[in-house]
């Protein structure tokens, strides 16, 4: 059975329910140990200080902050000193609409569980939350930290969702350059859109995904360990290019409804693999694609045009050889 992380009491109201915080998910992310090159020696951290350059045991550091020149150290015990109830109480300052709450605030998902003498009153929390679509917006300080949280109903069990503060959420304006305006609604580039999302539209199954990336990396090792040569993956597509757009939208809405994913470079493949290839009729998209293949350089910054000269000469050149 896994340990809570912390215990207290969802309070609201005048109702307060103890309860124990446990994590809902877990990292299966492939670690590594670290070595020095061409050894078998493992590389290890030190907690050292910097002046006498010696190892200081975990018991013996404390936290501490430079305030005008002056040290100032803050002991653990003082920081829940300062909160001590908040430290101890998940506190619902308000319930509103989940659908409400713009993802980006959401941070790490936990679960809250009831202790023996308050299965029914966090039964009724959950419920009456399910069936209002409602989430209890509550702050609590948990080691040294607050936290502002959305407390919601999630099949069999209250989940807590942290969130971030207002401010700790970044004004993509600020930060990020050449964001385009609202477009037009209209034209038959946003119908092929609308009827691509429409096609690849479907429901919500998580358990059909995984994470393919890990398979590799476990790959990777064994066939290393083996001796086996590395299977390389294919590089990313060439960005689409404007005038290509409606064409890869429409082949794009033909592939989701046959139920097949669209592959532009092996499509480009076909066409010049013929005796005869006709590259006039290839998308920029396709014939970047083909380069990549053929290995023409500097195919990133070149014109549809000047693709398709290349392709063919790099074509031709490996024909020859």
């Amino acid at each position: 059975m896994a340990r809570s992380i912390w215990t207290g009491s969802i309070s609201f109201g005048l109702v307060s329910i103890p309860v124990g915080l446990y994590s809902a998910t877990e990292d299966h992310t492939i670690h590594f140990h670290q070595y020095e090159r061409d050894t078998t020696d493992r590389i290890r951290y030190q907690r050292v200080n910097e002046r006498t350059g010696k190892e200081v045991e975990f018991s013996d550091i404390v936290n501490g902050r430079d305030v005008n020149g002056d040290l100032v150290v803050v002991e653990p015990e003082e920081l829940d000193s300062i909160a001590p109830g908040r430290s101890r109480t998940i506190e619902i300052t308000t319930f509103v609409d989940l659908d409400d709450i713009n993802p980006i605030f959401f941070q790490k998902t936990y679960w809250l569980a009831p202790s023996s003498e308050s299965s029914k009153p966090y039964a009724l929390l959950r419920e009456a939350m399910r069936r209002s679509n409602r989430a209890g917006i509550a702050t609590f300080v948990m080691r040294g930290k607050e936290y502002l949280t959305a407390i919601r109903a999630d099949d069999r069990v209250i989940a807590l969702e942290t969130l971030f503060f207002a401010d700790e959420i970044r004004d993509p304006k600020e930060y990020l350059d050449g964001l385009p305006d609202r477009v037009a609604t209209r034209g038959k580039e946003m119908d092929m859109a609308l009827n691509l999302i429409d096609s690849m539209s479907g429901d919500w199954r998580p358990g059909d995904f995984h994470d393919s990336f890990r398979d590799r990396v476990e790959k990777l090792i064994t066939d290393k360990h083996k001796g086996r040569e590395i299977a390389v993956e294919a590089e990313p597509p060439e960005p689409t290019d404007m005038a290509d757009l409606v064409a890869a939208l429409e082949r794009s809405v033909e592939a989701a409804r046959a139920g097949k994913r669209p592959t532009p470079s092996k499509k480009a493949s076909k066409k010049v693999s013929k005796k005869q290839a006709d590259l006039s009729s290839a998308t920029k998209a396709e014939l970047g694609a083909l380069a990549r293949e053929l290995g023409v350089e500097g195919r990133s910054k070149m014109s549809r045009d000047e693709l398709e000269k290349a392709v063919t000469a790099a074509g031709k050149k490996r024909k020859a050889s």
